[in-house]
């Protein structure tokens, strides 16, 4: 048999290959159809103008790691929204900077407070990821490489943030913290303590060896560093910390 005669051969897969690829294609196939279900139900939830009927879930959107994904537990999901949500009026802004999990979770602990309950904040997502356009007016795209292309409107106007930058370098970290400054709004409770609950709020989520930058790139707004450590669905081999400009229920700044 010549060299050519072997390339003109066609690939035979094992078994096992056949198995994992048919499991692939069911799992891409089930997250495919998730998907549509929830752009779907917003699109509905748009027109009726009203809340969602279901807990929304991350499960429609798997991880990209070419984007650096990783989604929080639902557990701290909660938790940090919870954060962001106390004390919040319809007077105010939350911004979730690269952290859709949050944002997800945000929704649906306004949905669960029923039509009789107070105005929410407005929310708005700014995201790298298209696919959470399916967020309608609330989604914003952004890279964090141009760090103030957003809509003028949020400039110096939003009283909550949370931001997770994709990635642990200081250019991402610095940048990130770049938009936070430019979409915060003025302040001189920012960096005070949690004893009022009217106050603007800042939360930062990300690796524990950026620990030196973050505090000195948030100073002003009197970030520390806390004693929650996020949890991410998947695990994460890199250790995570909370830095935040207050203190609360769920943690205390460290020593």
């Amino acid at each position: 048999m010549t060299g050519n005669e072997s390339d003109d051969e066609p690939l035979v897969l094992s078994s096992h290959a056949l198995d994992a690829l048919k499991d692939f294609y069911a799992e891409r196939d089930a997250h495919n159809k998730k998907f549509a279900e929830l752009q779907s139900a917003a699109e509905a939830r748009a027109a009726a103008g009203g809340a969602p009927q279901q807990p929304l879930s991350m499960e429609a959107f798997t991880e990209d790691w070419n984007e650096s994904q990783f989604w929080y537990s639902d557990e701290t999901a909660r938790l940090l929204a919870g954060q962001l949500l106390e004390g919040a009026g319809p007077e105010d802004t939350v911004a979730v900077v690269s952290a859709p999990s949050v944002f997800v979770a945000l929704k649906n602990l306004v949905a669960e407070r029923g039509p009789d309950a107070p105005a929410p904040p407005k929310m708005v997502l700014l995201e790298h990821d298209n696919r959470f356009a399916v967020f309608g007016d609330e989604f914003v795209f952004y890279d964090f490489v141009e760090p103030f292309k957003l809509p003028g409107n949020l400039k110096g106007a939003v009283t909550r943030i949370i931001c997770d930058p994709p990635f642990l370098s200081e250019d991402c970290q610095t940048k990130a913290a770049m938009t936070v400054r430019w979409l915060a709004k003025p302040s001189p409770t920012l960096s005070s303590s949690s004893s009022s609950t009217s106050q603007n709020r800042l939360v930062v989520c990300t690796g524990e060896r950026m620990e030196e930058l973050v505090t000195r790139l948030y100073k002003s707004f009197g970030v520390r560093t806390t004693t929650y450590e996020p949890v991410h669905a998947r695990g994460l081999s890199n250790e995570f910390y909370c830095y935040a400009s207050f203190e609360c229920g769920e943690w205390r700044w460290k020593a």
